[in-house]
């Protein structure tokens, strides 16, 4: 049977919405009709684009993410056009004959411990709500305020768009879920899932840097997101979590989410920030969120756009708080 990470040869029977694949380099090569191509099997979230699942047999499918996923698309948003239709060849193996999937090239497993550094998380309402560039705005920022920055995306589908994105911030390492094997978290078992994101975490407290920046993919709604944030072994090595929405209701109504459920919070971005309108109306409302939960109106969030998180001042100013309880916590 296919599974989750079986590398595979395909032919491009007809180019649709991805019209070009991500090479190991960073370029994107542009398909034609008849090309054949080295793929690796994958579910895919997306509700910007699509939903899609591993095919059960050898057949057509399609490709439903630049990186070079490829699945059975399930649905579509009307966003985007139908999906690059695929031919599945046959799977790859090795001169004994051996299946190569993804996780024979899984980094080793580190254990478990709690990281020295501060580390932060980017989540956000949903797909395409700015959480890509909160991340690389503050790694940005925290970098030009000297600081050593690694960075990692915890869910999602294997691409390079967010990775590239870190590295040309300034992070380093830079690691995702398919550096532990997997082509995407979608319908990968939770605990599979948690696994793998606490292994990123620890891979780069390993590095000599001061701050680990993480982007949990989609919206809290969706199902690994959700799972995630609900999971104490997860959530208990992270500092601090900034929220990105892209309007003034979404950030709002998941702030109040997040600080039900006992996440510490560090501030608000996304693509509402563009609207200095959105920007006022998210504050009145999270003075509201805070007053209904008897929080004293100085803890208030700030809400940072781009330029706020570049600057080394203000990034600087958002993590000091945690760089003195991890220094404090060191210490002790």
């Amino acid at each position: 049977a296919l599974r989750a990470g079986d590398l595979v040869l395909a032919r491009v029977e007809k180019v649709g919405q991805h019209q070009r694949i991500e090479l190991a380099d960073g370029r994107k090569s542009r398909l034609f009709p008849g090309d054949e191509i080295l793929l690796c099997l994958g579910n895919r979230y997306a509700p910007d684009q699509f939903e899609a699942l591993i095919p059960e047999e050898f057949g057509q499918c399609e490709l439903v993410a630049a990186g070079g996923v490829a699945a059975k698309v399930i649905c579509r948003s009307d966003k985007v056009n139908a999906a690059t239709v695929l031919e599945i060849v046959g799977r790859v193996a090795d001169a004994r004959g051996n299946i190569l999937n993804l996780e024979n090239y899984a980094l080793p497993d580190p254990g478990i411990g709690k990281p020295s550094q501060v580390v932060l998380a980017v989540v956000g309402t949903a797909m395409n709500a700015g959480k890509t560039e909160t991340m690389t705005s503050l790694i940005h920022g925290l970098i030009k305020a000297g600081y050593k920055v690694g960075a990692a995306k915890v869910t999602g589908t294997g691409a390079g768009g967010d990775v590239w994105s870190a590295l040309d911030a300034g992070a380093n390492p830079v690691l995702d879920f398919t550096d532990i094997g997997m082509p995407s978290t979608y319908k990968m078992p939770f605990d599979q899932v948690e696994r793998a994101a606490i292994s990123l975490v620890t891979h780069l407290s390993h590095a000599p840097i001061d701050i680990i920046v993480l982007e949990v993919a989609d919206g809290l709604y969706q199902a690994e997101t959700s799972q995630l944030l609900a999971s104490s072994r997860f959530t208990s090595l992270i500092n601090g979590f900034v929220f990105a929405a892209g309007d003034a209701m979404g950030a709002v109504a998941g702030t109040g989410w997040l600080l039900d459920k006992g996440l510490p919070m560090v501030g608000i971005s996304g693509l509402l920030t563009q609207s200095p309108l959105a920007i006022r109306e998210v504050r009145e409302g999270i003075k509201l969120q805070f007053a209904k939960r008897g929080f004293h109106e100085a803890s208030v969030l700030p809400v940072c756009d781009i330029r706020t998180l570049r600057d080394p001042l203000h990034a600087q100013a958002l993590v000091k708080p945690y760089l003195i309880e991890t220094q404090t916590r060191q210490a002790s």
